[in-house]
């Protein structure tokens, strides 16, 4: 068995993308799984526009998570931690003011973000939902 999750664009635009994610674990948890692919967003500059942006920042976060904690990681050759949320809240992280926050990652990055969960036990869950920017 494992942990029952999803995903979800609620949003893709030319410039933001709206992304939820849900998990309701049994206790075997996710190691470095690939909550947003880059490279799979809509164009920059909407239909038929020439690029896709697979530099993304976080524009803001929005969190409930029940018995673990969430680290969310950019993808890179040695993943890098963006920021972690959990174990027992809920709460809403607005980094807009200072430009969204900025993937950090060294070689080998693609633009991808990650889900790793710890101290999950089986019946915890967590609900998070991305506001990313598309950097030009």
């Amino acid at each position: 068995m494992a942990d029952a999750v999803t995903s979800q664009t609620l949003i893709d635009g030319p410039r933001t993308t709206v992304m939820a994610f849900t998990n309701v674990s049994d206790g075997t948890g996710e190691s470095a799984v690939a909550k947003v692919d880059a490279s799979a967003l809509s164009s920059m500059g909407g239909p038929g526009g020439s690029s896709t942006s697979t530099d993304l920042k976080i524009s803001q976060i929005w969190w409930s998570v029940d018995g673990m904690n969430v680290d969310i990681l950019w993808n890179a050759s040695t993943n890098v931690l963006a920021l972690s949320v959990g174990a027992l809240g809920a709460g809403h992280l607005d980094f807009r003011s200072v430009g969204g926050l900025q993937n950090n990652a060294g070689g080998g990055v693609d633009g991808d973000i990650l889900f790793t969960t710890r101290n999950h036990t089986s019946g915890d869950t967590y609900s998070i939902i991305l506001e990313l920017m598309k950097k030009a």
